[in-house]
């Protein structure tokens, strides 16, 4: 790990004027599960690390609202921790999203991990985290896994040339749940469908979503709207794994959608597969 300034604004006006316009210089830190191994592991060598730890409201809270019949809407701030997420009585209707929060990593990890970590996290493959090997991601002109160890990467591809998977287990939940992103930046503020934030790396390889070096991940917002009369709302989620604790799925499953009340007809349903494509 090299030597690097380290900021701590008090909230995200403040945070903004310290990021750079280009990936690299600077560095966000949420809980720090991911960028500490980046660090450490010469990955990531950022000149500034701009913590968001200081920044406090809404940013750290889980707001709900009320939805007519149906299941609240619901904001969760990008520096909500997991174990939060995954306790609150505010997410009881969201059964997919608490799940999901409550099965990453250890406890250790949960109690330190935020939302806006877990979305934007840099992908775990094994080449990219090898300080040695100068792959696609990282300025290099091949994906080593192509042709290398590859049995926990992509089936989904598409023809990209890098097949990493994204590692977050809260984007399948969030994205079945019609989730949208609140971003805000140097041009101000702009709402972005979560399934519309990740991005393969095929033209940018600097970073596996659609945020701008200058830009940070608010928050979340959902909730079941237009619920169809006499229908019931219904989410979940699923993953397999190696084994049960600290380890990363291998495959992860998130439905939501609407049931009438024999529960024989499901309607609007969305599902989101995770841990099998970039």
């Amino acid at each position: 790990m090299k030597n690097f300034t380290y900021h701590r604004p008090a909230t995200l006006q403040m945070a903004l004027p310290l990021l750079s316009d280009k990936w690299g210089p600077t560095e966000l830190l949420g809980g720090g599960t991911d960028l500490l191994d980046r660090t450490k592991d010469y990955v990531s060598q950022p000149d500034k690390v701009v913590s968001l730890t200081g920044v406090g409201g809404a940013f750290r809270e889980i707001q709900s609202a009320a939805n007519g019949a149906g299941p609240p809407t619901v904001t969760i701030g990008a520096g909500v921790r997991l174990t939060d997420i995954a306790e609150s009585r505010l997410l009881a209707a969201y059964a997919a999203l608490t799940a999901a929060a409550g099965q990453v990593a250890g406890p250790q990890i949960r109690n330190m991990a935020t939302l806006g970590g877990n979305l934007c996290q840099r992908n775990r493959c094994w080449y990219f985290r090898d300080e040695h090997v100068h792959c696609l991601l990282k300025g290099g002109r091949k994906c080593f896994a192509q042709e290398g160890e590859n049995q926990y990467h992509a089936i989904f591809t598409q023809g990209h040339p890098c097949v990493i998977v994204n590692p977050s287990s809260l984007a399948p939940p969030l994205i079945a749940l019609g989730a949208v992103a609140k971003i805000v930046g140097p041009k101000g503020e702009r709402d972005l469908p979560l399934e519309k934030f990740y991005q393969a790396p095929v033209k940018d390889t600097q970073r596996e979503h659609v945020l701008a070096p200058n830009e940070i991940l608010v928050s979340v917002r959902f909730g079941a709207v237009g619920l169809p009369g006499g229908a019931m709302f219904r989410n979940a989620s699923y993953e397999v794994r190696q084994k049960e604790t600290s380890d990363w799925p291998l495959v992860q499953a998130a439905v939501a959608c609407y049931v009438d009340r024999g529960g024989n007809v499901a309607k609007g349903v969305r599902v989101a597969l995770g841990h099998v494509a970039p």
